[in-house]
């Protein structure tokens, strides 16, 4: 059986405010919860490692919340992508689920590159 966990057992274990994890949802972050019929948001933990590849996206890579929101993005589509890949039995559909997963993750690269260049100068020196 599912166990859930209400927003505040989430804020609790992640370290966020519940406000940040409700923005989060809001601009699309986060996948939208489970909600019981009273409103009551309701997290499962898939949620949970969502919520925790967010924060390693932004703390680890110090992207910007528009960063995150387009990696994250490229994430679920590439997702989707490996899945229809692998659903799928025409060889064109596959070779093209294959360069839309290479595109997708080329744009991952670029974004992860921007965010650490900042540390070029610092590698040059540490190799010294």
């Amino acid at each position: 059986m599912m166990e859930w966990m209400k927003i505040d057992q989430v804020a609790k274990r992640s370290g966020l405010t519940k406000r940040t994890i409700r923005f989060y949802e809001e601009i699309g972050l986060l996948s939208a919860p489970k909600r019981t019929e009273g409103g009551v948001r309701l997290y499962s933990e898939d949620d949970m490692e969502e919520l925790e590849k967010v924060m390693q996206a932004k703390e680890v890579l110090g992207f910007s919340l528009q960063e995150l929101q387009s990696f994250m993005e490229i994430g679920k589509q590439l997702e989707l992508n490996k899945e229809g890949y692998l659903l799928s039995l025409d060889p064109k559909e596959r070779l093209e689920k294959l360069l839309d997963i290479e595109a997708q993750l080329t744009v991952q690269h670029q974004l992860i590159s921007k965010s650490l260049k900042p540390f070029n100068p610092l590698k040059r020196i540490l190799k010294r």
